[in-house]
């Protein structure tokens, strides 16, 4: 079973990921949280824990992992600090140790910052840190939601490279999304758009 590192474990998709990942065959979760309280949640069902605060070294997270999903966000209080530099720091020490493949969760907008009416500062943020994993030496998916919803998931989604369109998604679905790409036979290098849709995810992911 391959080793993957959920950067943002703590928050509302993180732990949707980290669920998911607990009950695969294939892959073991390792939960990064940013301080000891967050910990205990995981621990107590026996998921390995590893504490980094993207804002300061992160080399030891990587340590023993084979992938990374980062889900991480500031929630809009520290967009370049998290959400840029600490996606950035993320991907560098995982090309030095010889990550497998790095799943971004991204959003849409993020190819265009400069367009979007709102968040603006997180779109750009985003951007830059996408656009640094397509210059690094990692395999990567980068998956870019539309607008997020708690609702409950239907499993079934549009995906595009580019969907021209808005629209919403659960984040159970965006989770389901993000592990079915960590799987060695979906494609990689690639950048896609999803909102819900009528696809199947297994179905939808390019493989």
């Amino acid at each position: 079973m391959e080793n993957v590192l959920v950067a943002g474990a703590n928050g509302t998709t993180g732990k949707k990921i980290v669920t998911l990942l607990e009950s695969s065959q294939y892959f073991k979760p390792v939960a990064m949280v940013r301080k000891e309280e967050q910990e205990t949640q995981f621990k107590n069902r026996n998921i390995k824990t590893v504490l980094g605060d993207l804002e300061k070294d992160v080399s030891h997270t990587v340590k023993n992992i084979d992938k990374v999903i980062f889900a991480a966000g500031s929630g809009g209080k520290k967009v370049k600090e998290v959400d840029e530099n600490g996606a950035k720091k993320l991907i560098k020490e995982s090309e030095k140790e010889n990550i497998k493949k790095f799943v971004m969760l991204s959003s849409m907008g993020a190819d265009n910052p400069e367009e979007a009416e709102e968040l603006q500062e997180y779109l750009k943020a985003k951007h830059n840190a996408d656009e640094y994993l397509k210059s690094s030496n990692l395999s990567y998916s980068i998956v870019r939601p539309g607008s997020l919803t708690d609702d409950k998931g239907s499993g079934k989604i549009e995906l595009e490279r580019k969907l021209n369109k808005q629209g919403e998604i659960s984040r159970e679905d965006v989770a389901q999304t993000l592990v079915r790409v960590l799987h060695d036979s979906a494609e990689v290098n690639e950048t896609f758009e999803i909102i819900k849709g009528e696809t199947l995810i297994g179905k939808a992911i390019p493989n």
